[in-house]
């Protein structure tokens, strides 16, 4: 018997511990902006694509309506965006950044360079691990999807 029930083996452990650090990064970084972690990821998603249906951000960043709606409400009431029905789907509700939502993307350009700064891990070694965790995330979903991995 080896040691594959130690914590140090455990790869759910590994991503954890890494993902709670890097998240403990953004803290600072993000501070002086007025930003917590869940609302920058928000309005990353609203930079590329903006508007967007509460549905679509929720399937993009993987949060159920119930932690999105309160975060939707802080963001509301900090001016950073709106929220109201599409006159195409009314029962559609979209998100739309506000000008100062889209003027916080110019202040906030250089945050992804200070993370990856703190993580010391050059570009290349950066771009392989997000195919990895992505290729991991997959595999995972279609597994409890009842799916096999691709």
């Amino acid at each position: 018997m080896g040691n594959e029930l130690t914590l140090d083996n455990q790869v759910c452990f590994a991503l954890y511990s890494a993902s709670r650090a890097v998240t403990a990064v953004y803290r600072p970084i993000l501070e002086p902006l007025g930003l917590t972690y869940p609302q920058y990821l928000v309005l990353l998603v609203l930079w590329e694509n903006d508007p967007v249906t509460v549905k679509r951000l929720g399937e993009e960043l993987m949060l159920d309506s119930g932690t999105l709606s309160p975060l939707l409400k802080r963001m509301i009431a900090a001016g950073l965006v709106t929220k109201e029905r599409s006159s195409a789907d009314e029962r559609s509700v979209l998100v739309r950044l506000t000008p100062a939502g889209r003027d916080l993307r110019d202040r906030a350009a250089g945050v992804p360079a200070q993370v990856a700064a703190a993580t010391g891990l050059t570009p290349a070694r950066l771009r392989e691990l997000r195919t990895t965790l992505r290729e991991i995330a997959g595999a995972a979903q279609a597994t409890a999807a009842g799916l096999p991995p691709a």
